[in-house]
């Protein structure tokens, strides 16, 4: 279950919408609800509370207005774990790499 402090990412039909954390969890009067404070990492960030039950918490779907949302736990990388590795040309020594020629932008006029 995602808890206080950590950062979840906010479906909304489907697609991510919006990073946000969670600020505090209470519980509410009926069984198995709680009061979900969550900053929504946005610009500019603003706090709303949503009522959700646990299972929604925990990432099930449920709905506002009839719109599907979810909430999906975002986990850290590892300490070390390179999160822009996806280009296989970054982190490549640059020796290996071909020269390029320099342009000299003092030729260029006005």
């Amino acid at each position: 279950m995602a808890a206080e402090n950590d950062i979840v990412l906010i479906y909304y039909e489907e697609n991510p919408l919006v990073f946000a954390r969670i600020e505090s969890i209470l519980p509410d009067a009926r069984p198995d609800w709680y009061h979900v404070k969550v900053l929504l990492l946005q610009v500019p960030p603003q706090m709303v509370t949503w009522i959700l039950r646990d299972v929604y918490i925990n990432g099930e779907t449920f709905t506002m207005d009839g719109k599907q949302m979810r909430l999906e736990l975002v986990e850290p990388p590892e300490p070390g774990e390179d999160i822009l590795r996806e280009d296989p040309s970054v982190g490549k020594d640059p020796k290996s790499e071909t020269k390029g020629s320099v342009i000299s932008l003092k030729d260029f006029k006005r």
